[in-house]
């Protein structure tokens, strides 16, 4: 089977309800993603760093407890594991504060083997960070030339607002080697100014990648890509537990509809067909859709389950 390899920081979620802490879950973007992808049987692992604590043991058993591969997952001495507080509103979505010591993360890992048609999944802050960003550019540059496909989330938080200048280059790189471009109107309020999908496709993204996909919360998700293809995809009406991993598990049945959809690096570069996109965006509103009903960031064991049977067909 194909495999799926994330890359990206670990943390702990604390989750507010009411001012209240009501629960605790390892989290951050890619995890979230690739926890998924694991539980639907996905062949995935995962490339990141864990504090040297508690958190850091729980994060990396958990990992391996949902069927993903936390060999390149390193702990080093000192260091602590990063937390995030989710303050959910009265219509369930999340606001954040992240405690993490920027300066001190670190990266080392053994570099996977890869095989064409393989997909990485990178993004947020930590695709970015000018702290790692030698050793997760050399890995996207060496992920693209063995023929990998790269879907870049960019999640661009409010909390590193301030820094945009700095990271503006990494960015750039970030949208030229990737395959798939997605992100929510609320990042590109922050990094461009302007949340509607055209203008950021075609002010900011069209020029470096050709596939595009705007989500926008509970209103349609917006794709464009080359050849003028351009189609919303309603969301379904529901009343969510938790927003907090929607966005990353919309990532993670994309990346899901990928492999069982069989689509190859030979099909994304001519362009994908309008039933390819239709059959992709099903997958990927399933699973976000499918994690909105929960406290977790992540799909269910049961779903994951019925998920791991579609792919055996």
């Amino acid at each position: 089977m194909r495999k799926v390899i994330g890359i990206g920081e670990t943390v702990l979620d604390i989750i507010f309800k009411g001012g209240k802490p009501i629960e605790a879950v390892p989290g951050g973007s890619s995890f979230n993603a690739v926890i998924s992808l694991g539980r639907a049987g996905v062949n995935a692992s995962f490339i990141s760093e864990a504090g040297n604590d508690r958190i850091g043991e729980y994060v990396i058993q958990f990992l391996r407890d949902n069927g993903v591969n936390a060999d390149n997952v390193s702990i080093f001495p000192e260091s602590k594991s990063p937390l995030s507080l989710a303050f959910l509103d009265e219509n369930n979505n999340a606001d954040y504060i992240f405690y993490k010591d920027h300066p001190h993360d670190q990266l080392e890992f053994a570099t996977p083997e890869i095989n064409p048609g393989d997909i990485v999944l990178f993004g947020s802050f930590f695709a970015l960070n000018p702290v790692v960003r030698p050793q997760v550019a050399g890995f996207l540059e060496y992920a693209k030339e063995h023929g990998a496909i790269l879907y870049y989330d960019i999640n661009f938080r409010a909390s590193h607002q301030n820094e945009i200048m700095k990271i503006t280059p990494n960015l750039i790189e970030n949208l030229e080697m990737a395959d798939f471009v997605r992100g929510s109107h609320e990042d590109f309020g922050i990094l461009y100014k302007k949340p509607e999908a055209d203008k950021v496709y075609n002010a900011e993204i069209s020029f470096y990648c050709k596939k595009f996909i705007c989500t926008q919360g509970a209103e349609p998700v917006e794709v464009r890509a080359e050849n003028g293809f351009a189609k919303s995809y309603p969301s379904k009406k529901m009343k969510p537990v938790s927003t907090i991993g929607a966005g990353d598990n919309f990532n993670a049945g994309f990346v899901f509809g990928l492999i069982k959809d069989g689509i190859t690096r030979e099909d994304i570069d001519r362009g994908l067909s309008e039933a390819q996109w239709d059959s992709l965006l099903v997958s990927a509103q399933e699973f976000s859709t499918e994690c909105c009903k929960d406290i977790y960031n992540y799909v269910s064991k049961e779903f994951g389950e019925e998920k791991k049977k579609e792919l055996k067909k």
